[in-house]
């Protein structure tokens, strides 16, 4: 056994062996002194911790330090019985605080008791009782949280272990505290009844067996008595208020000092108020300035201080920020932040600033919130937030559009202006400049605020320049969604759908089919602008076809063909009326003939003459559609289907192509067009 451990076995079996050995007077004065030094250090040590944890030793002492102030009080009573004196340390506390007047000293010593037992004892074990409670309530929480940081590799193993123990450590602290705090209630209650032992019991045993007179048993016996019980309740004070601050304290980055300093004296303002409200006090009450203005000067000069210290404090800590920017930019790993792409940017000229300028008016980020969420119904993507930003290098009422870092749109705006779109005649007293609507490449004009109202009587379509920017916007996220759902967002709508049907993703993930897989068949679908939002369907549907085939092109014809009712419903008029343009038969041998299979997958390959004629025949049938005010829709066997629309992508990615068991059989479809070869 190390001597430290022998010491302090030796120490506590000595604290036991006091209660009933008697102990010198000189003796007892350096007790009593290590009594008040151990109580002043604990309330230091305990002011300055900034986490309960660095003091877990506090329950245990505090049944040491309470033992040994009960032996400390026996030994002192059995001197004051047996003798008639308990030392200079218990004398002079009897005369120096009673000052001569032994009534004195026992109000002294009722109000020691009072505050330790009602207000610092009676709170800090109500306050240790509810941090025990809450902390036994909050360990299951705690423990989810860090195997959900361990399981997405946010910690290791080590460190989520250490936090366990922590965690761990917490509620056996607490709940010891929650017991411990006991420990000084009971020594309060105890200190009353030693002070009445040793006042009656000296007050009988000094006119009986030292044979004083009744004066003086009263005197000696009540000063020897005050001076007992304040020399053990003044460390039995310092205990308690360490108590209470051990199990006071919040969450915080350094001792009581400093956050006393740093949260309190925050502030400085608030100085020149209290001193204002101290000095109006001294000049409109009859406690006089005297007493009140220095102490309100004082406040302001401190006050003033605080100021400039606070100033000088944020200067240093800008000037700090300023050169850790510069020194990331100087070192090498500086250059990885530049790899970052922005899923999709918004950049403008100088001169539409406003737009996106708050204070004077703008409202594109709420119009971009409001985008998000049209997103996400329609199309039920997660449309990742979008960069705004000025650039000079642009002209100033030029804007452009980027995807993953390259341009997909732009356009221009005349910001005091208004952009009108002819119902389809034109009334020569519109007049405005000419430009092309950018979302739809319909042909327009930029009118003022005098002709809006007019243009708006005539028919023509009317809008300002931030819906003009939102519409174009929006149109282009719908025609490159396909571009805006990686792997990673393709598992977090796994996750969300998870959450409310958990058997049916550990079905498909990954026994039958990878996140991969599911995110290329997602991706498809948007390609053509389908929604994605019952996500549910489509995962049973893979779930279903997924074991019999990987090929996400024939996958994504089972998940069509099970969305037939959203598909009705999207592309038919009023839900019961579908015109098309039909593939006619030789078209569609010419197709089916031309599919060649490899081990990648099937693939259509057609002659250049050939393709030539198909967009030839289909582009005729789509401009006679147009021109009737119909939308273009291209119906085909579901055998041909898919490799029809790899065909008319690449030069009409906006014409739909259907198969018929992607149809509702309700729906009625009208052929207004067929190509043939």
């Amino acid at each position: 056994m190390k001597v430290k451990d022998l010491t302090i076995l030796i120490g506590i079996i000595g604290i036991v062996l006091m209660m009933v050995i008697p102990i010198p007077t000189e003796l007892m004065d350096v007790l009593l002194i290590v009594n008040i030094s151990a109580a002043l250090m604990i309330l230091l040590i305990s002011m300055n911790t900034s986490d309960a944890l660095q003091f877990s030793i506090f329950p245990s002492l505090l049944l040491i330090t309470t033992l040994f102030r009960l032996a400390l009080n026996v030994s002192t009573t059995r001197n004051i019985l047996s003798h008639g004196e308990a030392g200079k340390v218990v004398e002079t506390f009897g005369n120096w605080v009673a000052g001569g007047q032994i009534a004195i000293g026992f109000v002294v010593f009722l109000i020691l008791v009072v505050v330790q037992f009602i207000v610092i004892t009676k709170g800090s074990e109500r306050v240790a009782e509810v941090a025990a409670r809450f902390t036994l309530d909050a360990m299951p929480g705690k423990q989810m949280s860090i195997d959900a940081d361990l399981n997405a590799g946010l910690i290791n193993e080590t460190q989520a272990r250490e936090r366990r123990q922590k965690i761990e450590r917490e509620a056996d602290f607490y709940g010891s505290m929650d017991g411990a705090s006991k420990f000084v209630k009971g020594d309060a209650i105890a200190s009353i009844i030693i002070l009445i032992i040793n006042l009656l019991g000296g007050f009988v045993i000094g006119m009986s067996v030292h044979g004083m007179s009744f004066q003086e048993s009263l005197s000696t016996f009540s000063v020897l008595t005050i001076g007992d019980g304040l020399v053990s309740q003044i460390p039995a004070l310092l205990i308690s208020t360490a108590t209470g601050l051990i199990v006071t304290r919040a969450a915080s980055d350094g001792n009581l000092a400093h956050d006393i300093t740093n949260q309190l004296f925050r502030y400085p303002k608030l100085l020149y108020i209290v001193a204002g409200t101290i000095g109006l006090l001294g000049i409109a009450t009859p406690i006089g300035p005297i007493a009140t203005i220095p102490f309100a000067v004082v406040l302001i000069v401190a006050g003033i201080r605080m100021q400039k210290t606070l100033n000088k404090q944020q200067i240093e800590e800008e000037m700090l920020v300023e050169e850790q920017q510069i020194e990331e930019v100087r070192s090498p790993e500086s250059v990885i932040s530049l790899l970052q792409v922005d899923p999709i940017e918004f950049e403008f000229g100088y001169g539409l600033i406003p737009l996106a300028d708050t204070q004077q008016g703008g409202d594109l980020l709420d119009r971009i919130i409001m985008i998000r969420r049209q997103c996400a119904l329609e199309l039920g993507l997660v449309v990742p937030v979008i960069r705004i930003r000025d650039n000079i290098q642009l002209k100033p009422n030029e804007y452009v559009i980027k995807i993953k870092g390259n341009i997909v749109a732009r356009g221009e705006l005349l910001l005091n202006h208004y952009l009108a779109m002819s119902p389809g005649f034109d009334d020569e007293s519109i007049v405005g400049i000419e430009t092309i609507e950018p979302a739809f490449g319909l042909p327009a004009i930029w009118i003022d605020e005098a002709t809006k109202e007019r243009a708006e009587l005539m028919g023509y379509t009317v809008v300002d320049p931030p819906s003009v920017v939102a519409t174009h916007l929006t149109e282009i996220i719908k025609r490159h969604a396909h571009e805006l759902i990686g792997r990673q967002e393709a598992k977090a709508l796994v996750d969300n759908v998870r959450e409310s049907h958990p058997a049916l993703v550990d079905d498909l993930i990954p026994s039958i089919l990878t996140v991969g897989d599911v995110q290329k068949v997602l991706a498809k679908l948007l390609r053509e602008k389908i929604s994605i939002r019952d996500m549910v369907t489509i995962f049973e549907t893979l779930a279903d076809h997924g074991g019999y085939t990987k090929d996400t092109d024939i996958l994504n014809e089972y998940v069509r063909q099970a969305l037939s009712r959203q598909i009705t419903q999207q592309f038919s008029q009023n839900g019961d009326t579908l015109r098309v343009i039909t593939v006619g038969p030789s078209l569609e041998k010419k197709i089916a003939e031309s599919v060649q299979s490899s081990d990648q997958g099937s693939y259509l390959a057609l002659d250049p003459i050939a393709t030539q004629t198909i967009y030839q025949k289909l582009n005729e049938q789509v401009k006679k559609q147009i021109q009737s005010g119909n939308q273009p829709i291209v119906l085909a066997s579901p055998t041909i289907r898919m490799y029809l629309r790899q065909l008319v992508e690449r030069t009409m990615q906006d014409i739909p192509v259907l198969s018929y068991s992607e149809l509702e059989p309700s729906v009625e479809v009208q052929s207004i067009g067929v190509v043939n070869l």
